[in-house]
Parts: C-alpha cells; sequence; structure tokens
C-alpha cells in the first residue's frame, strides 16, 4: 500500500525519504510531479527544525548524513510498522480487501506475474495487488526495505532480513523469429551465434552481465545489432525477425505459445542459467493477502523449474 497517499505519512518524511533514495532533487521533482525548489524547502525546513543537516553533497549528488541515515531507518521502521498494522486490520476482514505491494524484473512482468494475478483475483477479486517494474537488485533492496511485500528478481544476493521463498533454474537461450536461420535447431553453442545480428542487453539488467562476461571470454565474434534496457524492445525486435535476442523464457510466454517467437537453449559453461528467486518480507510482516499471493506464486515457479 502506499502510506503518503493514505496520509499516513507526512510529506516531509516522504519527501525525505525519496531524495535518500534518489539522491537527487531534481529527479525527487520529476517523480513528485512537482518544482525543485518545493523539494529543497521541505529538506530546509526538516533539518532547521532538527537542528543538523540530513544531507551532503558529494560528486553532485546528496548524501545523507550521520543525522539523516539516523531519520531515515527510523522512517523505514516506522513504514514497516504501519504497513503491518494496516495489512492486520484488513486481515480482520479476511481475503475480501486488503494490498499487496510486488517488484519485478520486467520479463516476469510480462508473462508469469500476468498469468498469477488472473488466477488470484479470480479467487480474490476485491485485493488489491501493486506492481512496480525495477531491476533485481532494486527489486531485492524494496523488500528488504520495506517497500514491497514481495520481489521477483534474478541471480540476486538475498539480505538476511528477506526470506526466499522458492526458486528456479532457467536456461538462457536465443530469442528468434520462426524465419531466423536457427529454425529446426533444438538447440544451440555460443559459437553457433558467430555473425549473427545480436540484440543484448545493457549494463542495466543484470543479465547484460553475465552475457557480456561470457562473450569476453569466448573467441567469437558477434555483431551487436543493439543494446536496450528494454526487454520488450528486445522481444518485439526479434519478433520482427531484425536480430536474435539472448534471454530466458519467462518474458515471451505468449510468444512461444502463438509461434511468433522460437526459444533455443544455449548449451555452454560459459552461460549458465539464471535463477529466478520469489523474495519475501519476513512471515511477521506479510499480510494474509500477501501470503496468498506469495502462495501462489512460489507454485507458479517451482512449475518452471520442474
Amino acid at each position: 500500500m502506499d502510506l503518503f497517499r493514505s496520509g499516513l505519512v507526512s510529506p516531509r518524511i516522504h519527501y525525505f525519504q525519496l531524495v535518500a533514495r534518489l539522491g537527487s532533487v531534481r529527479q525527487t521533482a520529476q517523480v513528485l510531479n512537482v518544482a525543485p525548489s518545493s523539494i529543497s524547502r521541505v529538506i530546509k525546513g526538516l533539518e532547521d527544525e532538527i537542528g543538523t543537516p540530513l544531507f551532503e553533497r558529494v560528486r553532485q549528488r546528496l548524501k545523507l548524513t550521520s543525522a539523516g541515515e539516523l531519520l531515515l531507518y527510523h522512517a523505514r521502521q516506522s513504514n514497516t510498522e504501519l504497513t503491518r498494522a494496516w495489512s492486520e486490520i484488513n486481515d480482520l476482514r479476511g481475503l475480501n480487501r486488503g494490498a499487496v505491494s510486488v517488484t519485478v524484473v520486467e520479463s516476469a512482468a510480462r508473462g508469469l506475474m500476468t498469468e498469477a494475478l488472473k488466477t488470484f483475483w479470480a479467487r480474490h477479486p476485491l485485493i488489491t495487488v501493486d506492481i512496480r517494474v525495477a531491476g533485481s537488485q532494486q527489486a531485492c533492496d524494496a523488500v528488504a526495505e520495506g517497500e514491497c511485500d514481495i520481489a521477483l528478481a534474478f541471480d540476486v544476493r538475498v539480505p538476511r532480513n528477506v526470506r526466499r521463498i522458492a526458486a528456479a533454474a532457467l536456461p538462457l537461450g536465443v530469442i528468434a523469429s520462426p524465419e531466423s536461420r536457427f529454425a529446426g535447431r533444438k538447440n544451440l553453442k555460443l559459437f553457433d551465434l558467430s555473425g549473427e545480428q545480436v540484440i543484448l542487453s545493457d549494463a542495466s539488467l543484470a543479465l547484460g552481465l553475465s552475457v557480456d562476461d561470457a562473450i569476453n571470454r569466448s573467441i567469437i565474434d558477434l555483431t551487436r545489432r543493439s543494446r536496450t534496457n528494454s526487454i520488450a524492445l528486445m522481444v518485439e525486435l526479434a519478433r520482427m525477425n531484425l536480430g536474435v535476442a539472448l534471454q530466458t523464457r519467462i518474458g515471451v510466454e505468449n510468444e512461444l505459445a502463438e509461434g511468433s517467437l522460437i526459444f533455443l537453449p544455449i548449451n555452454d559453461a560459459k552461460l549458465p542459467p539464471r535463477r529466478l528467486m520469489l523474495l519475501t518480507r519476513t512471515e511477521r510482516e506479510m499480510s494474509e493477502a500477501a501470503s496468498a499471493f506469495a502462495t501462489l506464486l512460489a507454485r507458479a515457479i517451482e512449475d518452471l523449474g520442474d
């Protein structure tokens, strides 16, 4: 749930937390659609009232002072307790009401999440599920910092205050048009891509880092047609036979089912499987609605592994 919109968190604390996360007044103003001067006045007023600076400027970014770190810690603790209270109140009404917040990687949002929502809402039509798309590390951090209940992320180190309740190892492969030269193949080796027009993930995606490392350790000469942080764009370019994309099957389920794309796993030790993980907050912090949705997602991920 959004504590700020519900009025349970003051605008000053909300602005402060956003500036702490983004490290920039200007970026915070863009997110909130307000003037940067408004954000600066709020932070200045908070600092004046507390009597000490909360931020210092380091290399064009705002970094928390010791006082700022302390305030952020207690603000997050307060957010966690407020969210828990809200969830427990909703639990008193059973699963007829409630809210779940989820942060997922883009590929999971395209297929896995939509199918899970379809099943969940058929059983609990009045539960609100808020979904935000982010990178894997950002998704994991969102759970750790109490900003969401559930996250789906690839290949992250799970902190102690986060539970991993399901995982599936998914092979990397080539996503291509049925008209590509790979049609009819069952699987590929990395050297099969030599000379191929390849659409790669950029460094903002964990996938991009692992693929780049594999390519750098190989002797093949790939022709990079494009590099992007958009899974949807990679899929669409492959569908139009404008190149092949390196991905897992996650996010292209519909295209594979309808036959507009094919998926060929790459059997190469340099490209180990990716691990999709379902992460949640601690059990005592999970509402009944969040626990029910997490259980449904866990089954879906276990099916992927099978």
